[in-house]
Protein backbone atom coordinates (compact mmCIF):
# COMPACT_ATOMS: atom_id res chain seq x y z
CA UNK A 1 0.00 0.00 0.00
CA UNK A 2 3.02 2.01 0.81
CA UNK A 3 4.49 1.79 -2.65
CA UNK A 4 1.15 2.31 -4.74
CA UNK A 5 0.72 5.45 -2.46
CA UNK A 6 3.94 7.12 -3.69
CA UNK A 7 3.94 10.60 -4.04
CA UNK A 8 0.37 10.77 -3.04
CA UNK A 9 -0.83 13.07 -0.39
CA UNK A 10 -2.91 10.52 1.25
CA UNK A 11 -2.47 9.19 5.07
CA UNK A 12 -3.55 5.90 6.42
CA UNK A 13 -7.02 6.74 7.44
CA UNK A 14 -7.60 8.01 3.60
CA UNK A 15 -6.46 4.17 2.61
CA UNK A 16 -8.25 2.55 4.92
CA UNK A 17 -11.16 4.65 3.31
CA UNK A 18 -10.63 3.47 0.22
CA UNK A 19 -10.54 -0.36 1.24
CA UNK A 20 -13.46 0.19 3.60
CA UNK A 21 -15.53 1.41 0.48
CA UNK A 22 -13.75 -0.97 -1.90
CA UNK A 23 -13.65 -4.36 -0.69
CA UNK A 24 -17.30 -4.88 0.07
CA UNK A 25 -18.14 -3.66 -3.78
CA UNK A 26 -15.66 -6.02 -5.06
CA UNK A 27 -16.77 -8.78 -2.75
CA UNK A 28 -20.53 -8.18 -3.83
CA UNK A 29 -19.59 -7.58 -7.53
CA UNK A 30 -17.02 -10.79 -7.60
CA UNK A 31 -19.37 -13.15 -5.71
CA UNK A 32 -22.48 -11.72 -8.05
CA UNK A 33 -20.28 -12.43 -11.15
CA UNK A 34 -19.08 -15.94 -9.59
CA UNK A 35 -22.88 -16.75 -9.13
CA UNK A 36 -23.81 -16.00 -12.57
CA UNK A 37 -21.30 -18.32 -14.15
CA UNK A 38 -22.48 -20.82 -11.92
CA UNK A 39 -26.09 -19.77 -14.04
CA UNK A 40 -24.87 -20.37 -17.49
CA UNK A 41 -23.13 -23.54 -16.41
CA UNK A 42 -26.43 -25.00 -15.54
CA UNK A 43 -28.26 -23.83 -18.65
CA UNK A 44 -24.89 -25.33 -20.66
CA UNK A 45 -25.44 -28.44 -19.14
CA UNK A 46 -28.89 -29.24 -20.26
CA UNK A 47 -28.09 -31.91 -22.58
CA UNK A 48 -28.53 -31.70 -25.92
CA UNK A 49 -30.21 -28.45 -25.81
CA UNK A 50 -27.24 -26.99 -24.10
CA UNK A 51 -25.97 -24.84 -26.91
CA UNK A 52 -29.54 -23.68 -27.91
CA UNK A 53 -30.20 -22.35 -24.57
CA UNK A 54 -26.91 -20.45 -24.11
CA UNK A 55 -27.68 -19.02 -27.52
CA UNK A 56 -31.20 -18.38 -26.74
CA UNK A 57 -29.83 -16.41 -23.45
CA UNK A 58 -27.09 -14.57 -25.05
CA UNK A 59 -29.91 -13.39 -28.32
CA UNK A 60 -31.50 -11.25 -25.24
CA UNK A 61 -29.15 -10.17 -22.97
CA UNK A 62 -28.61 -7.31 -25.13
CA UNK A 63 -31.98 -6.16 -24.77
CA UNK A 64 -32.19 -6.68 -21.22
CA UNK A 65 -28.75 -5.01 -20.57
CA UNK A 66 -29.82 -2.18 -22.30
CA UNK A 67 -32.28 -1.85 -19.92
CA UNK A 68 -30.49 -2.77 -17.17
CA UNK A 69 -27.62 -0.58 -18.38
CA UNK A 70 -29.95 2.80 -18.67
CA UNK A 71 -30.94 2.26 -14.82
CA UNK A 72 -27.44 1.44 -13.58
CA UNK A 73 -26.31 4.93 -15.29
CA UNK A 74 -28.74 6.99 -14.00
CA UNK A 75 -27.86 5.78 -10.62
CA UNK A 76 -24.37 6.64 -11.05
CA UNK A 77 -26.03 10.05 -10.67
CA UNK A 78 -27.39 9.19 -7.03
CA UNK A 79 -24.08 8.11 -6.30
CA UNK A 80 -22.68 11.20 -6.97
CA UNK A 81 -25.40 13.32 -5.60
CA UNK A 82 -25.42 11.82 -2.50
CA UNK A 83 -21.60 11.62 -2.25
CA UNK A 84 -21.65 15.84 -2.80
CA UNK A 85 -23.81 16.69 -0.49
CA UNK A 86 -22.68 14.37 2.36
CA UNK A 87 -19.17 15.72 1.37
CA UNK A 88 -20.80 19.66 2.00
CA UNK A 89 -22.27 18.27 5.77
CA UNK A 90 -25.94 18.31 3.83
CA UNK A 91 -27.74 15.22 4.91
CA UNK A 92 -30.92 16.83 4.34
CA UNK A 93 -30.27 17.43 0.55
CA UNK A 94 -28.67 13.62 0.72
CA UNK A 95 -31.70 12.18 1.85
CA UNK A 96 -34.04 14.01 -0.74
CA UNK A 97 -31.56 13.00 -2.90
CA UNK A 98 -32.17 8.99 -2.47
CA UNK A 99 -36.12 9.76 -1.86
CA UNK A 100 -35.86 11.55 -5.74
CA UNK A 101 -33.88 8.68 -6.77
CA UNK A 102 -36.40 6.14 -5.65
CA UNK A 103 -39.14 7.78 -7.46
CA UNK A 104 -37.84 8.06 -10.54
CA UNK A 105 -36.63 4.75 -10.59
CA UNK A 106 -40.02 3.35 -9.75
CA UNK A 107 -41.53 5.22 -12.69
CA UNK A 108 -38.34 3.96 -14.91
CA UNK A 109 -38.92 0.46 -13.50
CA UNK A 110 -42.20 -0.08 -14.53
CA UNK A 111 -42.02 1.54 -18.25
CA UNK A 112 -38.80 -0.57 -18.68
CA UNK A 113 -40.76 -3.90 -17.21
CA UNK A 114 -44.18 -3.69 -19.87
CA UNK A 115 -41.72 -2.55 -22.97
CA UNK A 116 -39.17 -5.37 -22.18
CA UNK A 117 -42.15 -7.90 -22.11
CA UNK A 118 -44.31 -6.37 -24.74
CA UNK A 119 -41.84 -6.10 -27.81
CA UNK A 120 -38.98 -9.27 -26.53
CA UNK A 121 -40.00 -11.11 -29.48
CA UNK A 122 -39.42 -8.82 -32.29
CA UNK A 123 -36.25 -7.84 -30.24
CA UNK A 124 -35.07 -11.15 -30.02
CA UNK A 125 -35.72 -11.83 -33.67
CA UNK A 126 -33.83 -8.54 -34.86
CA UNK A 127 -30.38 -9.79 -32.71
CA UNK A 128 -31.15 -12.46 -34.89
CA UNK A 129 -32.66 -15.66 -32.69
CA UNK A 130 -34.88 -17.80 -34.50
CA UNK A 131 -36.35 -21.05 -35.13
CA UNK A 132 -36.16 -22.99 -32.00
CA UNK A 133 -33.86 -20.19 -30.12
CA UNK A 134 -35.91 -17.41 -30.57
CA UNK A 135 -38.74 -19.37 -29.03
CA UNK A 136 -36.40 -19.86 -25.88
CA UNK A 137 -35.44 -16.75 -26.48
CA UNK A 138 -38.56 -14.78 -26.09
CA UNK A 139 -39.70 -17.07 -22.89
CA UNK A 140 -36.15 -15.73 -21.16
CA UNK A 141 -36.52 -12.11 -21.99
CA UNK A 142 -40.25 -12.11 -20.89
CA UNK A 143 -39.55 -13.19 -17.63
CA UNK A 144 -36.44 -11.36 -16.69
CA UNK A 145 -38.27 -8.06 -18.16
CA UNK A 146 -40.77 -8.48 -15.26
CA UNK A 147 -38.06 -7.93 -12.93
CA UNK A 148 -37.16 -4.33 -14.11
CA UNK A 149 -38.91 -2.54 -11.59
CA UNK A 150 -37.54 -4.40 -8.44
CA UNK A 151 -34.21 -4.39 -10.42
CA UNK A 152 -34.73 -0.17 -10.83
CA UNK A 153 -35.24 -0.22 -7.05
CA UNK A 154 -32.33 -1.97 -5.57
CA UNK A 155 -30.17 -0.10 -7.60
CA UNK A 156 -31.53 3.48 -6.61
CA UNK A 157 -30.93 2.44 -2.82
CA UNK A 158 -27.55 0.76 -3.55
CA UNK A 159 -26.28 3.81 -5.46
CA UNK A 160 -27.99 5.84 -2.05
CA UNK A 161 -25.80 3.94 0.15
CA UNK A 162 -22.52 3.57 -1.97
CA UNK A 163 -22.93 7.30 -2.23
CA UNK A 164 -22.66 7.39 1.24
CA UNK A 165 -19.53 5.25 1.45
CA UNK A 166 -21.57 2.08 2.93
CA UNK A 167 -20.94 -1.00 0.62
CA UNK A 168 -21.10 -3.55 3.29
CA UNK A 169 -24.77 -3.50 3.36
CA UNK A 170 -25.01 -3.82 -0.56
CA UNK A 171 -22.88 -6.56 0.20
CA UNK A 172 -25.20 -8.59 2.24
CA UNK A 173 -28.98 -8.12 0.44
CA UNK A 174 -26.84 -8.45 -3.09
CA UNK A 175 -25.24 -11.30 -1.80
CA UNK A 176 -28.23 -13.18 -0.33
CA UNK A 177 -30.13 -12.72 -3.76
CA UNK A 178 -27.58 -13.89 -5.52
CA UNK A 179 -27.09 -17.40 -3.53
CA UNK A 180 -31.14 -17.70 -3.69
CA UNK A 181 -30.69 -17.10 -7.93
CA UNK A 182 -28.19 -20.51 -7.64
CA UNK A 183 -30.90 -22.33 -5.82
CA UNK A 184 -33.65 -21.41 -7.88
CA UNK A 185 -31.88 -22.34 -10.93
CA UNK A 186 -31.15 -25.64 -9.88
CA UNK A 187 -34.89 -26.02 -9.25
CA UNK A 188 -36.37 -24.30 -11.76
CA UNK A 189 -33.88 -25.02 -14.80
CA UNK A 190 -33.67 -28.67 -14.03
CA UNK A 191 -36.67 -29.70 -12.17
CA UNK A 192 -35.77 -30.33 -8.60
CA UNK A 193 -37.05 -29.68 -5.12
CA UNK A 194 -40.90 -30.77 -6.19
CA UNK A 195 -40.82 -27.99 -9.19
CA UNK A 196 -41.53 -28.90 -13.17
CA UNK A 197 -38.16 -28.47 -15.22
CA UNK A 198 -38.50 -24.81 -17.02
CA UNK A 199 -35.03 -25.15 -18.93
CA UNK A 200 -34.70 -21.48 -20.11
CA UNK A 201 -37.53 -20.08 -18.49
CA UNK A 202 -36.70 -21.24 -15.42
CA UNK A 203 -33.61 -19.25 -15.42
CA UNK A 204 -35.53 -16.33 -16.36
CA UNK A 205 -38.59 -16.94 -13.96
CA UNK A 206 -35.48 -17.56 -11.08
CA UNK A 207 -33.85 -14.52 -12.13
CA UNK A 208 -37.27 -11.97 -11.47
CA UNK A 209 -37.95 -13.46 -8.17
CA UNK A 210 -34.46 -13.22 -7.06
CA UNK A 211 -34.33 -9.21 -7.75
CA UNK A 212 -38.04 -8.97 -6.18
CA UNK A 213 -36.42 -10.24 -3.15
CA UNK A 214 -33.50 -8.36 -3.36
CA UNK A 215 -35.58 -5.04 -3.70
CA UNK A 216 -37.47 -5.93 -0.58
CA UNK A 217 -34.65 -6.66 1.25
CA UNK A 218 -33.44 -2.95 -0.08
CA UNK A 219 -35.81 -1.33 1.25
CA UNK A 220 -35.83 -2.46 4.90
CA UNK A 221 -32.08 -1.74 5.06
CA UNK A 222 -33.20 2.12 3.77
CA UNK A 223 -36.19 2.33 6.37
CA UNK A 224 -34.78 0.58 8.79
CA UNK A 225 -30.62 0.51 9.43
CA UNK A 226 -29.42 3.92 11.09
CA UNK A 227 -27.54 5.66 8.41
CA UNK A 228 -27.41 9.29 6.69
CA UNK A 229 -29.51 8.75 4.44
CA UNK A 230 -32.43 7.12 6.50
CA UNK A 231 -36.23 7.47 5.05
CA UNK A 232 -39.05 7.24 6.35
CA UNK A 233 -41.87 5.43 5.22
CA UNK A 234 -43.74 8.86 4.65
CA UNK A 235 -42.36 10.37 1.68
CA UNK A 236 -39.60 8.14 1.01
CA UNK A 237 -40.54 8.45 -2.85
CA UNK A 238 -40.85 12.22 -3.24
CA UNK A 239 -39.25 13.85 -6.47
CA UNK A 240 -37.91 17.15 -5.49
CA UNK A 241 -37.38 19.33 -8.21
CA UNK A 242 -34.15 20.60 -7.16
CA UNK A 243 -32.87 17.29 -6.47
CA UNK A 244 -33.89 15.74 -9.87
CA UNK A 245 -31.32 18.92 -11.76
CA UNK A 246 -28.48 17.68 -9.63
CA UNK A 247 -28.88 13.49 -10.50
CA UNK A 248 -29.79 14.55 -14.05
CA UNK A 249 -26.54 16.54 -14.23
CA UNK A 250 -24.28 12.76 -13.91
CA UNK A 251 -26.86 10.76 -14.63
CA UNK A 252 -28.72 11.87 -17.91
CA UNK A 253 -25.25 11.70 -19.71
CA UNK A 254 -24.10 8.32 -18.18
CA UNK A 255 -27.46 7.26 -19.18
CA UNK A 256 -26.84 8.15 -22.81
CA UNK A 257 -23.36 7.07 -23.01
CA UNK A 258 -25.03 3.79 -21.50
CA UNK A 259 -27.48 3.85 -24.47
CA UNK A 260 -24.87 4.18 -27.41
CA UNK A 261 -22.63 1.54 -25.57
CA UNK A 262 -25.32 -0.67 -25.25
CA UNK A 263 -27.14 -0.47 -29.12
CA UNK A 264 -23.49 -0.56 -30.32
CA UNK A 265 -23.31 -3.71 -28.63
CA UNK A 266 -26.11 -4.81 -30.08
CA UNK A 267 -25.06 -4.35 -33.50
CA UNK A 268 -21.59 -5.88 -32.47
CA UNK A 269 -23.73 -8.88 -30.85
CA UNK A 270 -25.48 -9.17 -34.35
CA UNK A 271 -22.25 -9.24 -36.29
CA UNK A 272 -20.66 -11.91 -34.25
CA UNK A 273 -24.39 -13.84 -34.35
CA UNK A 274 -23.65 -13.97 -38.23
CA UNK A 275 -20.90 -16.95 -37.75
CA UNK A 276 -23.45 -19.38 -36.27
CA UNK A 277 -24.89 -20.68 -33.32
CA UNK A 278 -21.70 -22.47 -31.61
CA UNK A 279 -19.37 -19.45 -32.22
CA UNK A 280 -22.34 -17.26 -30.45
CA UNK A 281 -22.42 -19.64 -27.83
CA UNK A 282 -18.68 -19.64 -27.16
CA UNK A 283 -19.08 -15.81 -27.42
CA UNK A 284 -21.28 -15.72 -25.05
CA UNK A 285 -19.41 -18.13 -23.03
CA UNK A 286 -15.79 -15.52 -22.87
CA UNK A 287 -18.52 -12.66 -22.32
CA UNK A 288 -19.41 -14.58 -19.07
CA UNK A 289 -16.10 -14.89 -17.79
CA UNK A 290 -14.92 -12.17 -19.07
CA UNK A 291 -17.18 -10.40 -16.17
CA UNK A 292 -14.44 -11.14 -13.75
CA UNK A 293 -11.81 -8.93 -15.68
CA UNK A 294 -14.60 -6.45 -15.04
CA UNK A 295 -15.21 -6.73 -11.20
CA UNK A 296 -12.18 -5.13 -9.56
CA UNK A 297 -12.23 -2.18 -11.95
CA UNK A 298 -16.25 -1.83 -11.31
CA UNK A 299 -14.80 -2.05 -7.19
CA UNK A 300 -12.74 0.60 -7.27
CA UNK A 301 -14.89 2.51 -9.69
CA UNK A 302 -17.32 2.70 -6.87
CA UNK A 303 -15.01 4.02 -4.80
CA UNK A 304 -14.00 6.70 -7.12
CA UNK A 305 -17.11 8.32 -7.66
CA UNK A 306 -17.95 8.16 -3.59
CA UNK A 307 -14.83 9.53 -2.72
CA UNK A 308 -14.49 12.21 -5.80
CA UNK A 309 -17.75 13.04 -4.84
CA UNK A 310 -17.33 13.16 -1.58
CA UNK A 311 -14.21 15.53 -1.40
CA UNK A 312 -15.18 17.46 -4.37
CA UNK A 313 -18.36 18.12 -2.24
CA UNK A 314 -16.40 19.87 0.80
CA UNK A 315 -13.93 21.68 -1.37
CA UNK A 316 -10.69 19.44 -1.54
CA UNK A 317 -10.21 18.80 -5.21
CA UNK A 318 -6.23 18.12 -4.87
CA UNK A 319 -7.80 15.32 -2.16
CA UNK A 320 -9.95 14.18 -4.81
CA UNK A 321 -7.50 13.48 -7.18
CA UNK A 322 -5.29 12.11 -5.01
CA UNK A 323 -7.99 9.30 -4.14
CA UNK A 324 -8.81 8.92 -7.74
CA UNK A 325 -4.85 8.02 -8.60
CA UNK A 326 -4.75 5.24 -5.99
CA UNK A 327 -7.89 3.88 -6.60
CA UNK A 328 -6.55 3.36 -10.56
CA UNK A 329 -3.25 1.94 -9.38
CA UNK A 330 -5.09 -0.49 -7.47
CA UNK A 331 -7.13 -1.20 -10.28
CA UNK A 332 -4.03 -1.93 -12.16
CA UNK A 333 -2.56 -4.14 -9.88
CA UNK A 334 -5.74 -6.60 -9.56
CA UNK A 335 -6.65 -7.07 -13.35
CA UNK A 336 -2.97 -7.74 -13.37
CA UNK A 337 -4.02 -10.68 -11.39
CA UNK A 338 -6.82 -11.65 -13.17
CA UNK A 339 -4.93 -11.28 -17.05
CA UNK A 340 -2.79 -14.12 -15.49
CA UNK A 341 -5.67 -16.10 -14.67
CA UNK A 342 -7.35 -15.33 -18.06
CA UNK A 343 -3.61 -16.30 -19.79
CA UNK A 344 -3.14 -19.63 -17.88
CA UNK A 345 -5.93 -20.78 -16.95
CA UNK A 346 -9.11 -19.72 -19.69
CA UNK A 347 -9.44 -23.80 -21.08
CA UNK A 348 -10.12 -24.98 -17.55
CA UNK A 349 -12.51 -22.46 -17.18
CA UNK A 350 -14.22 -22.69 -20.20
CA UNK A 351 -14.37 -26.59 -20.33
CA UNK A 352 -16.84 -26.17 -16.99
CA UNK A 353 -19.17 -24.22 -19.02
CA UNK A 354 -20.52 -27.10 -21.79
CA UNK A 355 -19.79 -30.34 -22.64
CA UNK A 356 -19.23 -29.30 -26.14
CA UNK A 357 -15.11 -29.38 -26.96
CA UNK A 358 -15.14 -27.22 -30.12
CA UNK A 359 -17.61 -24.41 -28.17
CA UNK A 360 -15.25 -24.62 -25.01
CA UNK A 361 -12.41 -24.34 -27.36
CA UNK A 362 -13.11 -21.32 -28.77
CA UNK A 363 -14.09 -19.79 -25.65
CA UNK A 364 -10.74 -20.21 -24.25
CA UNK A 365 -9.52 -18.71 -26.96
CA UNK A 366 -10.84 -15.39 -26.68
CA UNK A 367 -10.00 -15.22 -22.47
CA UNK A 368 -6.61 -15.10 -23.99
CA UNK A 369 -7.02 -12.23 -26.06
CA UNK A 370 -9.01 -10.87 -23.44
CA UNK A 371 -5.94 -10.66 -21.16
CA UNK A 372 -4.12 -7.76 -23.31
CA UNK A 373 -7.07 -5.34 -22.90
CA UNK A 374 -6.78 -5.58 -18.71
CA UNK A 375 -4.55 -2.27 -18.30
CA UNK A 376 -7.08 -0.58 -20.64
CA UNK A 377 -10.27 -1.58 -18.37
CA UNK A 378 -8.39 -1.04 -15.62
CA UNK A 379 -7.68 2.27 -16.58
CA UNK A 380 -10.95 3.14 -18.39
CA UNK A 381 -13.81 2.12 -15.71
CA UNK A 382 -12.38 3.93 -12.41
CA UNK A 383 -11.05 6.86 -14.43
CA UNK A 384 -14.09 7.49 -16.21
CA UNK A 385 -16.04 6.83 -12.67
CA UNK A 386 -13.70 9.44 -11.18
CA UNK A 387 -14.57 12.21 -14.28
CA UNK A 388 -18.91 11.69 -13.14
CA UNK A 389 -18.26 11.54 -9.51
CA UNK A 390 -16.62 15.38 -10.11
CA UNK A 391 -19.34 16.23 -12.32
CA UNK A 392 -17.38 16.02 -15.44
CA UNK A 393 -19.67 13.22 -17.87
CA UNK A 394 -19.37 13.91 -21.30
CA UNK A 395 -15.82 12.77 -21.92
CA UNK A 396 -16.94 8.99 -20.42
CA UNK A 397 -19.35 9.54 -23.02
CA UNK A 398 -17.12 10.65 -25.53
CA UNK A 399 -14.34 7.77 -24.76
CA UNK A 400 -17.27 5.12 -25.38
CA UNK A 401 -18.56 6.52 -28.45
CA UNK A 402 -15.03 6.19 -30.12
CA UNK A 403 -14.31 2.66 -28.99
CA UNK A 404 -17.60 0.93 -29.35
CA UNK A 405 -18.67 2.53 -32.30
CA UNK A 406 -15.28 2.68 -33.93
CA UNK A 407 -13.95 -0.65 -33.00
CA UNK A 408 -17.35 -3.09 -32.08
CA UNK A 409 -19.30 -1.19 -34.76
CA UNK A 410 -17.41 -0.20 -37.86
CA UNK A 411 -13.75 -2.32 -37.39
CA UNK A 412 -14.83 -5.73 -35.71
CA UNK A 413 -17.09 -6.53 -39.01
CA UNK A 414 -13.93 -6.02 -41.47
CA UNK A 415 -12.18 -8.25 -38.31
CA UNK A 416 -14.96 -10.81 -38.69
CA UNK A 417 -15.46 -11.27 -42.51
CA UNK A 418 -13.44 -9.62 -44.49
CA UNK A 419 -9.71 -10.51 -42.87
CA UNK A 420 -11.17 -13.93 -41.90
CA UNK A 421 -10.53 -13.73 -38.74
CA UNK A 422 -14.08 -14.88 -36.96
CA UNK A 423 -14.26 -14.89 -33.27
CA UNK A 424 -10.54 -13.82 -33.04
CA UNK A 425 -11.39 -10.38 -34.70
CA UNK A 426 -14.23 -9.69 -32.43
CA UNK A 427 -12.71 -10.27 -29.29
CA UNK A 428 -9.41 -8.31 -31.12
CA UNK A 429 -12.02 -5.26 -31.46
CA UNK A 430 -13.56 -5.56 -28.19
CA UNK A 431 -9.28 -4.87 -26.67
CA UNK A 432 -9.50 -2.24 -28.90
CA UNK A 433 -12.34 -0.76 -27.69
CA UNK A 434 -10.83 -0.72 -24.26
CA UNK A 435 -7.44 0.80 -24.97
CA UNK A 436 -9.21 3.79 -26.91
CA UNK A 437 -11.49 4.59 -23.82
CA UNK A 438 -8.97 4.59 -21.91
CA UNK A 439 -6.60 6.95 -23.77
CA UNK A 440 -9.25 9.16 -23.74
CA UNK A 441 -10.42 9.23 -20.01
CA UNK A 442 -7.34 9.46 -18.88
CA UNK A 443 -6.38 12.38 -21.33
CA UNK A 444 -8.94 14.34 -19.80
CA UNK A 445 -8.11 13.19 -16.01
CA UNK A 446 -4.66 14.15 -16.45
CA UNK A 447 -5.62 18.02 -17.50
CA UNK A 448 -7.14 18.40 -14.21
CA UNK A 449 -10.27 20.61 -15.75
CA UNK A 450 -12.26 18.47 -13.80
CA UNK A 451 -11.13 19.35 -10.62
CA UNK A 452 -12.73 23.29 -11.08
CA UNK A 453 -16.49 21.26 -11.72
CA UNK A 454 -18.86 23.07 -8.77
CA UNK A 455 -21.94 21.53 -10.89
CA UNK A 456 -23.31 19.19 -8.21
CA UNK A 457 -23.03 21.38 -5.30
CA UNK A 458 -25.86 20.61 -2.50
CA UNK A 459 -28.63 22.96 -2.50
CA UNK A 460 -31.58 21.67 -0.37
CA UNK A 461 -35.06 21.59 -1.81
CA UNK A 462 -37.16 23.69 0.39
CA UNK A 463 -40.30 22.43 -0.90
Amino acid sequence: MQLLGARLDLDKNDMRRILAITMPAMVEMLLAQLLGMVDTMMLGHTGELSTTALAAVGFSNNPINLMIGLLAAFNVGTTAAVAWALGAGDVKSARQAASTALGLNLAMGTVLSLLGFAFAGPLVSFMGAQGETYVYAKQYMQSVALGMLPAALNMAITGSLRGAGLTRLPLVYNLGANLFNVLGNYALIYGRLGFPAMGVLGAGVSTTITRTLAALAALLVLYRVDSQIRLGLRGSFKIHKAQVKRLMRVGSTTALEQFLMQMGFILFARSVGGLGEIVFAAHQIGLNINGLSWVPAQAFGVAATALVGQNMGSGQPLKARACAKMVHRMALCCSAIVALLFALGAHLIAGLYIDNAEVADLASGVLRLMALGMPGLATQIPIAASLRGAGDAWFPLIASFIGIWVFRVAVAPLFIYALGLGLTGAWLSIVLDQTSRAIVVYARFSKGKWMQKRGLATTSDQE
